[in-house]
């Protein structure tokens, strides 16, 4: 699949608009980082693009007391996928991750 061409206001459009995504993203982890937000705050917030499109083990990493080594258990025990994003998570890996975390 070829790239599209963009003009140069549309590019810059495009990377002002991913720019702002990172940074909403970095407030969000720094907020469950800080015990602002729980788990199950950003579980409930999870029709926001934001948090949609955030990786869930980029989410479990924020925990507080998590770090890569336990957020990639707790996902090769619920059989999460490394890539798996908020949006894509089934309703029983969902459930799953309430209960263990939430």
């Amino acid at each position: 699949m070829a790239l599209p061409n963009l003009s140069d206001a549309d590019r810059r459009a495009a990377l002002k608009k991913a720019a702002e995504a990172r940074q909403k993203r970095a407030a969000l982890r720094a907020d469950i980082k800080g015990g602002k937000m729980t788990f199950a705050a950003v579980m409930k917030k999870s029709d926001d693009p934001i948090v949609a499109r955030m990786k869930v083990s980029t989410l479990l990493e924020s925990l507080p007391g998590f770090g890569k080594a336990k957020a990639a258990k707790v996902m090769a025990e619920l059989a999460i996928s490394e890539s798996r994003r908020v949006q894509g998570l089934g309703a029983r890996q969902r459930e799953l991750l309430m209960e263990r975390l939430g």
